[in-house]
Formats: C-alpha cells, sequence, structure tokens
C-alpha cells in the first residue's frame, strides 16, 4: 500500500464526512416542514428523510457528480492537497452556519471550497468559467422559481379546495405531504449526494486508482450512505429556522413548498445542474408564507438567510485558500 494510496483514502473518509455533515445539515431541508405541521415526530421524519436520500442513489444517473468532478475545476490543476482543502473550507462553514442555525447551501460551500483551493494551487486559471456559469445563474434561480412554484401551487390548492372545511384540508394535506416530503427528500439525495461523488471520483482519478475519471457505483453507494445517515442524525438548529422561524406552515404550506423544491431538484439533476437544495426548499417556503398574506413571511430572518447564501462561497473559497496555503507550507511537494 503506498502512501499515495493511503491518503487518498483519507481523503475519501474526509468527503464522506463532509457528505454525513451536508445531510446532517440539511436534514431541516427535508423534513422542517413536515415537523413543523406535526404531520410526522422528528424521530419519524428523520427515517423517512434518510430513506429516500439513499433510495436515489438507484435512480437519475450521475450527471450532476460529472460536472463536480470535471466540470468545474480544470483536472491538471486538482491533486490531493487541493481536494484536501477544499473539503476542509467546505466543512468549516457547514459547521459555523449550523451552530447559528442558518440553512445555506452545503452544495456551494463544497465548490467554493474546491474553487478556492485550486486558485491557491494554479490561480485563477484552474477555474472552468463553463461550468460554473449555471451554478452562479441558480443562485438567484433556485429560490425564485420555488418561490414561484411554492406560491402558485398555494393558489391553485385555495382555488380548487375552497368549498372544502379547513378541518377537512388540513386532514387530506397531512396524508399527502407524506409523499411531497418523501419527493423533496429523494430529490435533495439524488443532487446533493452526487456532489460528493464527484469529489471522491476525482480523488481516485488524481491518486491513480482510477485511471480514467467515471463514477464507480460503489462511490454512488457510499455517497448516498453517507448522507443518509447524516440526515438520521438531523440538524435541529436549522429546522427551527426554516420550520418555524421563516412563516408558519401548515399542512398544505409544507405541502405545496416541498412538491415546488422537489420539481425544481429533480429538474436539475436531470440536466446534470448542481444546484442549492436548500435555496429551492427555502424559496418555496416563503412563496407559500407570502400568499397567506405578505407579513406573514418573517423578512428579516428571510435577510440574514439571504446574506449568509451570498457569503457561502466567497468564505469557503477563503478558508479553503488558507488551508491549502497551510498544507503547502508543512508539505512544499503540495
Amino acid at each position: 500500500m503506498t502512501p499515495t494510496f493511503t491518503f487518498a483514502i483519507l481523503i475519501v473518509v474526509v468527503a464522506l464526512c463532509f457528505d454525513f455533515l451536508n445531510g446532517f445539515h440539511d436534514a431541516a431541508n427535508s423534513i422542517a416542514t413536515v415537523v413543523s405541521t406535526r404531520v410526522l415526530s422528528p424521530r419519524v421524519a428523520v427515517l423517512w428523510a434518510a430513506f429516500f436520500n439513499f433510495v436515489a442513489a438507484f435512480t437519475f444517473g450521475t450527471a450532476v457528480a460529472k460536472t463536480m468532478g470535471q466540470g468545474m475545476i480544470r483536472l491538471e490543476a486538482v491533486n490531493l492537497y487541493v481536494i484536501l482543502a477544499g473539503l476542509l473550507g467546505a466543512i468549516f462553514w457547514d459547521i459555523l452556519t449550523w451552530y447559528y442555525g442558518l440553512p445555506v447551501s452545503s452544495s456551494h460551500a463544497l465548490m467554493g471550497g474546491y474553487a478556492g483551493a485550486a486558485i491557491a494551487k494554479a490561480g485563477w486559471s484552474a477555474i472552468l468559467w463553463s461550468g460554473w456559469k449555471w451554478v452562479l445563474a441558480f443562485i438567484i434561480i433556485s429560490p425564485a422559481v420555488g418561490f414561484i412554484l411554492g406560491g402558485s401551487l398555494m393558489l391553485a390548492v385555495y382555488w380548487i379546495f375552497q368549498s372544502w372545511s379547513p378541518q377537512r384540508v388540513d386532514k387530506y394535506f397531512r396524508k399527502l405531504q407524506l409523499l411531497s416530503a418523501a419527493a423533496y427528500s429523494f430529490g435533495h439525495g439524488t443532487n446533493d449526494a452526487q456532489k460528493t461523488m464527484g469529489i471522491v471520483a476525482g480523488t481516485l482519478f488524481s491518486a491513480g486508482i482510477l485511471t480514467k475519471f467515471y463514477i464507480p457505483f460503489y462511490v454512488v453507494l457510499m455517497a448516498h450512505a453517507a448522507i443518509a445517515l447524516g440526515t438520521m442524525a438531523g440538524g435541529w438548529r436549522i429546522v427551527r429556522t426554516m420550520g418555524m422561524k421563516i412563516t408558519r406552515l401548515k399542512p398544505v404550506g409544507g405541502f405545496c413548498a416541498e412538491t415546488a423544491a422537489a420539481i425544481s431538484l429533480l429538474g436539475t439533476a436531470m440536466a446534470g445542474i448542481p444546484v442549492s437544495t436548500t435555496h429551492t426548499i427555502a424559496g418555496g417556503i416563503m412563496g407559500v408564507g407570502s400568499v397567506q398574506r405578505f407579513s406573514a413571511v418573517h423578512w428579516g430572518v428571510a435577510r440574514s438567510i439571504v446574506w449568509a447564501w451570498v457569503l457561502t462561497i466567497p468564505v469557503s473559497g477563503a478558508v479553503s485558500y488558507l488551508c491549502f496555503l497551510l498544507i503547502h507550507w508543512f508539505f512544499p511537494a503540495a
């Protein structure tokens, strides 16, 4: 067993730790609405979400993973030290924002970290700008689409069920919300687990363990298992922000927000665009709340969340940049 092989396995373990943290951090996205509406208990909700996070491994391919692994950074600018520094920056941002209960994008933290470390090694020429255009565009598009779809679904539900009593609507949508929560968790697993797959495959390729860049199925299973276990652990600080602080949700609102986000995530997964699951569900929740009445959304909380979104890529990139410089100081060969 060579030192390079051992180091590569260590980085794969770090990547899976990030994937676990991704699931832990983003558990709020999957379960906040279904818990805050009391359709499911927290314990059952995380098991429900984790199951659908994992079964997504057997569908939708690996288009997002390939974009992450080779579509955003020039592979010749990537080595094992770059990947390790990128993961450390993303992990730092995830832990910091979890502590403050801010629902930010673990995906964007990983992208920012990966880019920051690559720039530290090879300069700005390491960036493949063609791969970043959709990522940057969807920072705005994802919450906007979630907002519009969530609000539109809420209006449609109001119109279709206007003759029903509130109690009957509530009872009906408590059942439907099980399906929408499952669909969202499925979309979350499909999109977010693939980002770690791309990093793991890039690690194996950089170490020479893979002779060409592709996503082995054992990598797919490892990534989905890690994110599912993280979801089962649950980031309860962020659950409170997503499920209660943005706006108060009833089962009908939870259904509309989750369905809007699920449609967005599955569409972008098929297109191979790595987007933020956090942005889509937060946009859906805000859209649902604003339809009920504009003041139902706590816009001060929403403003803090948006600022955290804006800072995610540059801060995680800067931390990873510094991590790479520190690694290079101890290991000049990096």
